[in-house]
């Protein structure tokens, strides 16, 4: 560090840069290399910092930047050095407690007296000294806690990672982050090669349709993988290609799309549309060409094993957290003239087992009819006499369900002996509670009081599946329309119990 003579001798260290270096090449190079660093560094800096921050505030990047190049212009006409941010000064900050803006000022005024007034000291100073802190600092930033996470997150974290490491410490700090980049980027191509687009296999009412959403930003990089999932449709096959999320889609990918569609999907007898394109792009029209909702000629055609079929189908994506993809404006729209639902489900009030959820429903697909216990009687059975004898329904499904609050009170009460309207003081409840007690085992029951709570919900459980049968049977016992129906094989009537816990039906 230089040690200047007095004051007039430390006004001589600052001069006017010499502008007639402007006239070398390499001038240019060094101007681009150093901004590129220093930018690097000062982004790579506040992030580190940001992340050792107690408050973990967010630094601004654009107004850091910003104002590095401002400082960096005044430092040259100076005759200074370019300046950077540098984790070691800025985590020294904060170590030793700074809260504010002021701290970085008044560390730059500590830094300006002490190059002013105890350069000699500075001197004295050994390297090694400096290296060591570099050293903790560095250490604290990139733990081995750090390694193992990044290690654990999986070989498309971990090697960008260890790759950037390497190079930056057997080159220099510019040419490792470009090395770093680069390797980032080779992941990101293979990933789109591998998965582009993300393909679903939905079954919808009237057949299979193969929906292919595209991601937010779509390149040309992602054509190949596009255009086999096009051809691997086979013929008389539905593609839906939904776009809604793209933000980007570049013109090679649409001209694919346009040309399958006008000419290998007619080829192929292949139903192709769109969704999410024609706001951005007139040339495609949105005209969805199957029916994602219930209608007349699909109630006529559909038989009651297809129906259930359905249903176990919709629960499988209720369990895998796969709903299909529904436009339910458009299913209001469609509906709006009729309804001509293929089932007709007796379930429970119960608010944990909602039925057009569980088995994956849309709108105008399914009565619901609810009662307390899923009992029926006369009103309810009314009821589902209309959707089957009168509606159309090909299916009827009396639906229990685990954990059963009603199920639960009509035991207790069987087993205390007393009426719901002794123990509850509602006036309505003894008709549900009473039929619901019909499916209790009075000599099991006898040992209810004794259970552990383990074996009581089992046995609350228990009842509710007997429950659901004799539902089943006290259906088909009083209503004759319902029963000449099941005899004619034009209507199934199956039981079936939901698992609160698990989100699984279990077929009776």
């Amino acid at each position: 560090m230089p040690v200047a003579e007095g004051s007039s001798g430390f006004l001589q260290l600052f001069c006017l840069p010499d502008f007639s270096a402007f006239a070398q090449p390499a001038v240019y190079g060094a101007a681009v290399t150093l901004a590129v660093i220093a930018s690097l560094e000062t982004l790579l800096t506040i992030e580190a910092v940001d992340k050792i921050d107690p408050q973990q505030r967010k630094s601004p990047a654009n107004r850091e930047l910003f104002a590095q190049g401002v400082g960096n212009m005044v430092s040259g006409m100076l005759g200074g050095l370019p300046m950077t941010s540098v984790i070691v000064r800025s985590s020294a900050n904060l170590n030793a407690g700074a809260q504010t803006k002021v701290s970085a000022i008044f560390h730059g005024a500590l830094l300006l007296g002490c190059v002013a007034f105890l350069p000699r000291w500075l001197n004295q100073i050994p390297l090694c000294t400096l290296a060591a802190i570099l050293i903790v600092t560095g250490y604290k930033l990139a733990s081995p806690r750090v390694i193992g996470q990044m290690w654990k997150e999986g070989k498309y974290q971990f090697l960008p990672f260890a790759i950037t490491v390497v190079a930056i410490v057997f080159t220099n700090l510019l040419t490792g982050i470009l090395v770093g980049l680069g390797v980032s980027l080779l992941f990101i191509l293979s990933s789109n090669f591998r998965r582009p687009i993300h393909q679903v296999l939905e079954k919808h009412l009237s057949g299979n349709v193969m929906r292919i959403e595209l991601a937010p930003q779509v390149s040309f990089f992602n054509r190949a993988a596009l255009q086999k999932a096009l051809y691997d449709v086979p013929a008389g096959g539905t593609i839906l290609v939904d776009a809604r999320n793209s933000d980007y889609i570049d013109p090679d990918i649409l001209d694919l799309l346009a040309d399958f569609k006008q000419v290998t999907a007619k080829a192929h007898g292949v139903e192709f549309q769109t969704v999410g394109l024609r706001e951005k792009y007139s040339r495609f029209e949105e005209q969805v060409p199957f029916a994602d909702y219930s209608s007349r000629e699909l109630q006529n055609s559909i038989q009651p094993k297809e129906v259930l079929d359905l249903l176990k189908a919709g629960n499988q994506r209720f369990l895998a957290g796969r709903p299909l993809v529904r436009d339910l404006r458009r299913q209001a729209v469609a509906t709006a003239g009729g309804q001509f639902p293929i089932a007709a489900v007796l379930g429970c009030i119960d608010s944990r087992a909602p039925v057009e959820h569980i088995f994956d429903l849309g709108l105008g697909e399914a009565f619901v009819a609810r009662i307390a216990g899923n009992v029926a009687r006369d009103k309810m059975i009314g009821s589902l006499e209309f959707a089957c004898g009168v509606a159309g329904a090909k299916l009827l499904l009396v639906l229990g369900h685990t954990s059963c609050g009603a199920v639960k009170a009509s035991v207790e009460l069987k087993v205390a002996g007393k009426t719901a309207v002794e123990a509850t003081g509602c006036d309505h409840l003894d008709e549900l509670v009473t039929i619901i007690q019909g499916s209790i085992d009075p000599a099991k029951a006898k040992g209810f009081s004794s259970m552990t709570e383990e074996q009581k919900r089992g046995f609350v459980d228990e009842v509710a599946r007997k429950n659901v049968l004799h539902t089943m049977s006290y259906i088909r016992e009083k209503s004759r329309v319902l029963d000449r129906l099941v005899r004619e094989n034009k209507i199934m009537i199956v039981g079936a119990v939901y698992d609160v816990n698990t989100g699984k039906v279990e077929f009776l």
